[in-house]
């Protein structure tokens, strides 16, 4: 087994890359697109083509903040037979020979309906290291958030272009692990447009917390990647690789995204 630390992986993570002056390569899957087995192979594929964090989408039949290319990996996961349960062994078996940082990416309803305190129980147990909760925003549920902390969890919540200095100062004081920041007003898969904002923004959030700032929501090749990295400790892409995950041919798959990742993290380095 490969889960057992007494520091969280997130963290430990981070850590390793600033000391060597690098930035993270989040990687989003949804978890059972196509299936739940090659799930687990698509998260070592991006493993070995450099991702440092993978994010592991939990299915939901009504994913308000995804755009169309999510929203499709969701139902293909439903039909997958993507539930927690399911998620959870898949992070076990996965801990036996990795020990990548994986985040599950969840609306509420399905960690309510599983029941909160048995979903961190579990969660932890199969070694998890952290959740985001588009729908759950900081101070919603202070309960769970604390909760999640002392079980050694990170909840790790998102900020907007349109957040007030209230709310950076909010999801500071209630974020671990580091904080998400969304550079549009918009959906998953959104065209991103670089711009001096994105700087201005992550340079308040950096001002509120000592977290790492990742920024998401519509990174979809290395050159938006790196432009993106100089503002970040992290960069986040997600409906291009499922987009490929929908689009590429089974046989060549696995190392396509190998190629893909490979391409991001290298843009990351430079």
């Amino acid at each position: 087994m490969v889960n057992q630390t007494s520091e969280n992986r997130i963290d430990l993570t981070f850590s390793r890359l600033r000391k060597r002056g690098e930035k993270a390569l989040i990687t989003y899957v949804m978890a059972g697109d196509p299936s739940v087995s090659s799930t687990l192979k698509i998260i070592k594929a991006l493993e070995a083509g450099g991702s440092d964090i993978v994010e592991l989408g939990v299915p939901f039949t009504d994913p308000l903040a995804d755009g169309h290319v999510i929203q499709k990996a969701a139902a293909r996961g439903l039909k997958g037979g993507a539930t927690l349960a399911r998620i959870f062994s898949l992070v076990h078996t996965l801990r036996k020979k990795s020990a990548i940082p994986v985040i599950l990416m969840s609306y509420y309803n399905p960690i309510l309906q599983y029941g909160d305190e048995r979903f961190r129980r579990d969660a932890r147990k199969a070694g998890v290291d952290g959740v985001i909760i588009p729908d759950l925003p900081a101070g919603e549920l202070p309960s769970f958030s604390e909760a999640a902390r002392k079980s050694g969890l990170k909840t790790i919540f998102l900020l907007a272009p349109t957040s007030s200095p209230g709310r950076i100062r909010k999801v500071a004081k209630e974020s671990t692990g580091f904080i998400y920041y969304v550079p549009l007003t918009g959906i998953t898969g959104s065209k991103l447009t670089l711009s001096r904002e994105i700087g201005e923004m992550t340079g308040k959030i950096k001002r509120a917390s000592n977290l790492p700032v990742a920024i998401g929501f519509g990174v979809s090749n290395p050159r938006e990647a790196r432009a993106i990295s100089r503002f970040a400790d992290g960069v986040i892409v997600g409906s291009a690789i499922v987009r490929r995950i929908e689009e590429t041919p089974k046989s060549s798959l696995l190392p396509a995204l190998k190629s893909f990742i490979r391409s991001l993290k290298n843009a990351l380095q430079k």
